[in-house]
């Protein structure tokens, strides 16, 4: 099982999930392009059917279902994802807002212009290796022979077995310049390298705030990028501010508009600002625009810090630019990714000029057996009327063997005798046609020769001298940064983290949080709880007081707290029902019930004890419950074990545990171990088999206490005091 995983494991790695560092494809790309050009589905051609595609593709190269190779074609087509689109879609390929593409029977689709000239144009050209197909049948390239950095052009994301790639697309001008600038001096550092290619160039746009991150995450890889949508404002109707956002962060592409809508109407539902008067999407084809129309007297700036805070209108995208690298996954800086692409280019174009360099030698042989034919034409003539098939005819071509062949004279023979034609100049020689004889094109061949001369001597030097290989591909990566190249569009500064102000946050105000035992939850003011106080204890389970910045507590009879914020919650009046704190924090009240709340507040300026089902006790230092997290282990619990009660100790001098079989004990507090949240505790009721704690009361000085248990009237005061551990006394 552990090899056949491991061999699963990097089928998927290296066949499926990663791109090539070289071309910047992963194979379900790269096949489907390979099959677009086998089938010739060219720029200047017309589109042909998406459904075409996919079925030849996956019949041939990728039989991986339809679905994945049709969603690669969708994406590669798709301007908002990718910054170099690589196939042009016709019909509905999807949008920025999520909706997805037709049906494959409905869309059509073909390659762009660069896709054809930087991808595919040089595959006749032996300059990729191919290697089978699935079932052997086919030949597909192992990698396209790509002439400039695509990995970092267009991105990708995958995620394989263990590992996953997030590299974000980059500047197709600035990826090409960094490269010569590699080319130049193979010697530059990383900061050299960012002063032409100084971060990712998102098609959606935004604006990148961390840019003193940005060399870190380009030396090792990895890193998290923080993204904003670019923002402006105008004047609206009735005199209020409108707040345009026209572009977004990488990230919101798809669903993430209609949720950042969402986040936005849900800040003003829930009070956490009243300056939203209305908010429209108005984007269309001719790009982003989302209104949102704002009060007179707004804070523009710290409204901002708000969609900033609460919404995705701030970002992060997380970098992990890992790639295939000569057979297995790396993850690799900005330089390592140029030096990868700097050797392929090196490689595809050494093989393709030795390819044009082969084909300009065998041309030049041919070329120079016509020449010094057309001067002994005449001989030739001889000899093919004298002969009587070709092959004797090419025999003394090539052999000078004139044995059978009738001449005019013994001068004609000892001439054919001294020929020494090649087989190739034979063959050419024997296929040419009489019109080759006329004087222009003796003349043409002439010149086609020297044309093919000239040629050999560039192409060898080229081969020979890396400075000229260098000039060549220097040429060619600059005539495609002049052709396609386009102007930056993610904006790149060092921006502050963003800071919310809420107008009543100075105020610290207070407030009372109230959770009834359906789990739903509010914060009331405390003059509206005042007058209903006593219908509000009745309605809630809990009733605490806290501030406006509190962050809440809930303790569950699972041992677990959950935290919340007190400006999560909606402020309401005594009638308003709240939220289920399920929506807020990761606690489900249907699932475990909430033993005891309070705020941090509080709770760090004193303890809290804990007590088991099993008779298991233990205080514990407020300060232990003042954590960030959503969700901690609050104590340890043995298996089947819970919690009975929970609370604050405050000015108890005394406890009284009761078991279900009817034992009471009461203990002083002091007996109580302070201990860390982590511990189990120690025992306070030493329980008969089958028993547990039913209830847990904690005495002040003074306190006289009287509960009615199985109409039996106790008075818990006047229960003698005891050591803990012990059995207690019987009452019912």
């Amino acid at each position: 099982m552990q090899k056949a995983y491991i061999d699963y494991a990097m089928s998927v790695i290296i066949s499926r999930a990663l791109p090539d560092v070289r071309d910047g494809l992963k194979p379900v790309q790269r096949r489907t392009l390979y099959d677009m050009y086998e089938l010739g589905i060219r720029s200047d051609r017309p589109y042909r059917k998406s459904a075409r595609i996919v079925g030849d593709t996956m019949g041939k190269y990728h039989p991986h279902g339809d679905s994945s190779i049709y969603d690669a074609l969708v994406v590669m087509a798709q301007e908002f994802k990718k910054g170099l689109p690589l196939i042009d879609g016709h019909g509905n390929f999807g949008n920025i807002e999520g909706d997805g593409a037709a049906a494959m029977r409905y869309t059509e689709a073909r390659l762009q212009k660069i896709t054809e000239e930087a991808f595919l144009a040089d595959l006749d050209k032996d300059v990729a290796d191919f290697g089978p197909n699935f079932d052997e049948t086919e030949k597909e390239p192992v990698v396209l022979p790509v002439r400039f950095p695509n990995f970092l052009v267009n991105g990708s994301e995958g995620i394989a077995v263990g590992m996953a790639t997030s590299t974000p697309p980059h500047s197709l001008s600035e990826v090409i310049d960094a490269l010569l600038a590699l080319l130049d001096d193979a010697d530059i550092s990383n900061e050299a390298l960012m002063r032409i290619l100084p971060g990712p160039d998102f098609p959606t746009g935004g604006i990148i705030v961390n840019r003193d991150d940005l060399p870190a995450i380009y030396e090792t890889g990895q890193g998290r990028i923080r993204i904003r949508g670019k923002v402006e404002t105008e004047k609206g109707r009735n005199g209020h501010i409108n707040l345009v956002i026209t572009e977004i962060p990488y990230t919101m592409v798809g669903a993430g508009i209609g949720k950042f809508l969402s986040d936005v109407a849900a800040l003003a539902e829930n009070k956490i600002t009243n300056d939203i008067i209305d908010i429209t999407n108005q984007s269309s084809k001719e790009g982003i625009r989302i209104v949102i129309e704002l009060r007179r007297d707004t804070d523009i700036e710290n409204f901002k810090n708000l969609l900033y805070k609460k919404t995705r209108l701030e970002d992060t995208f997380g970098v992990n630019m890992l790639g295939i690298l000569d057979g297995r996954p790396e993850t690799m800086g900005l330089r390592r990714i140029l030096e990868a692409s700097a050797d392929f280019q090196y490689e595809i174009t050494g093989r393709k000029y030795s390819n044009l360099l082969e084909k300009e030698q065998k041309k030049r042989e041919i070329q120079e057996g016509l020449i010094r034919a057309c001067g002994v034409i005449d001989l030739i003539i001889e000899i093919l009327r004298g002969s009587r098939d070709r092959a004797m005819a090419k025999r003394c071509l090539v052999q000078g063997d004139t044995e059978g062949i009738r001449f005019k004279s013994d001068m004609s023979r000892e001439m054919a005798a001294q020929l020494q034609f090649t087989e190739v100049q034979a063959d050419a020689i024997l296929d040419m046609r009489l019109y080759r004889l006329i004087g222009l094109e003796i003349e043409a061949l002439m010149k086609e020769h020297e044309e093919t001369v000239t040629n050999i001597y560039r192409y060898e030097d080229i081969l020979e001298n890396k400075s000229a290989m260098t000039r060549v591909i220097r040429a060619d990566l600059l005539a495609l940064k002049k052709k396609y190249g386009q102007p930056r569009r993610t904006e790149i500064i060092q921006g502050k983290e963003a800071v919310f102000v809420s107008p009543e946050a100075d105020a610290q105000r207070d407030l009372i949080f109230v959770m009834d035992r359906f789990g739903y939850a509010k914060t009331m003011d405390p003059a509206v709880f005042g007058r209903n106080e006593a219908s509000a204890r009745e309605s809630y389970t809990f009733c605490v007081p806290c501030k406006s910045d509190s962050r809440l507590c809930l303790f569950t009879e699972e041992g677990q707290l959950y935290t919340l914020k007190a400006m999560d919650l909606p402020a309401g009046r005594m009638r308003d029902k709240g939220i289920p704190v399920d929506n807020i924090s990761s606690c489900d009240t249907s699932k475990e019930r909430v033993m005891f709340a309070d705020s941090q507040d509080t709770l760090r300026l004193g303890r809290v004890v804990f007590v088991t089902g099993n008779g298991m006790v233990k205080a514990v230092p407020g300060t232990e419950f003042d954590v960030i997290k959503k969700k901690v282990a609050a104590t340890k619990l043995a298996e089947g074990d819970s919690i009975v009660f929970a609370g604050r100790l405050d000015d108890a001098v005394s406890i009284v545990l009761q078991s279900e079989k009817g034992y009471f004990l009461r203990f002083p507090v002091e007996d109580i171990p302070e201990q860390k949240k982590a511990a189990a505790g120690v025992r306070g009721l030493r329980l008969s088999e089958g028993d547990r704690i039913e209830n847990v009361w904690l005495l002040g000085q003074g306190d006289k206490t009287v509960v009615t248990l199985h109409d039996t009237q106790i008075d818990l005061s006047r229960l003698r005091l005891s050591k803990r551990d012990g059995k207690g006394t019987k009452r019912f």
